[in-house]
């Protein structure tokens, strides 16, 4: 099924500083993306999470003993992962 949707200039302007951003590589992505978000927006909230608070309690954990690296070092290891996969790195 395909639906024809008419943005305003703002939604268009937006959506293409996220598609210049390299956050989306069309503003039909992005725009996807902003219906998803929209539509499934409460989903996480109605989710059980507590599988995650064991994860938390060892990164916070880690966090206490010092072992942790600035982000720009976690930000370089992320883009040679990018880059090893064939992608193309984020500022």
């Amino acid at each position: 099924m395909t639906t024809t949707v008419t943005l305003t200039p703002k939604q268009e302007a937006e959506l293409a500083a996220l598609v210049a951003a390299g956050d989306f590589a069309s503003i039909e992505e992005a725009a996807r993306a902003a219906i998803d978000e929209t539509l499934f927006a409460g989903e996480i909230e109605d989710d059980d999470l507590e599988w995650v608070k064991p994860l938390l309690d060892e990164a916070r954990a880690d966090m206490a003993k010092g072992n942790t690296i600035p982000f720009s070092e976690y930000k370089a290891q992320l883009n040679a992962e990018i880059v090893a996969l064939g992608g193309t790195p984020r500022q």
